[in-house]
């Protein structure tokens, strides 16, 4: 993925295996927001491919993304202002429903009963997303709050059977909760494995904590 002159994302290829939590780390400016952006399609990559399912979503425009079973959260919670938090959430479930303007005018009675569910749908993930990709959501947490996170995101995914791709600068967070960590460094992958390997590599505490040399 490039930007002008800037190569943001060059040749970074992994895989998640459906059910896993696989956090993806960096420090500034490695190219997460703009990968997390690719597969939510937001960006089109120049050269390569995202497979989902074995399909690939390369061309689908971002308004099907949800329809395809992917989710994502933002850094910016870029709400409705006028709305309710019910409503706001709603919106994610629109994409699950099958109502159309005029079935909707004349409040029919199966319309009815699908707003129904949709409020009872509004308690758990709005658009059940088979992929769930949470951009930061440590942002502005304390220690006991980004703990309690962590354990929320581990129960949603057994609960739902979901996979789960963690954006996130808290490495705190990032270690509990990930069976795999992927490492970003100026654009390129330089680790993958388990938490406990990637703490221990070299080339990712050399890129965290900089060179001695």
């Amino acid at each position: 993925m490039r930007f002008g002159g800037i190569v943001a994302l060059d040749s970074v290829s992994f895989e998640m295996h459906a059910g896993q939590i696989v956090g993806l780390i960096g420090p500034n400016g490695a190219g997460k927001t703009t990968l997390f952006n690719c597969v939510g399609r937001l960006y089109t990559p120049q050269q390569g491919d995202i497979l989902f399912e074995g399909r690939s979503i390369i061309a689908s425009p971002t308004h099907h993304i949800a329809e395809l079973g992917i989710g994502r959260t933002f850094q910016n919670l870029a709400l409705f202002p006028t709305m309710s938090v019910l409503d706001n959430v709603l919106v994610g479930v629109h994409s699950r429903t099958r109502s159309d303007f005029a079935s909707n005018a004349l409040k029919l009675p199966w319309v009815r009963r699908e707003e129904q569910r949709a409020h009872e749908a509004a308690r758990a993930l709005a658009s059940q997303p088979k992929l769930l990709l949470l951009d930061e959501p440590a942002g502005g947490l304390n220690h006991e709050e980004v703990a309690a996170l962590g354990e929320l995101v581990r129960s949603i995914r057994d609960a739902r059977k979901m996979t789960v791709l963690l954006v996130e600068h808290h490495m705190s967070l990032v270690m509990q909760v990930s069976d795999k960590v992927v490492v970003l460094d100026f654009g390129r992958k330089i680790a993958e494995g388990t938490p406990a390997d990637v703490q221990r590599n070299p080339e990712v505490i050399k890129a965290y904590l900089g060179s001695e040399n």
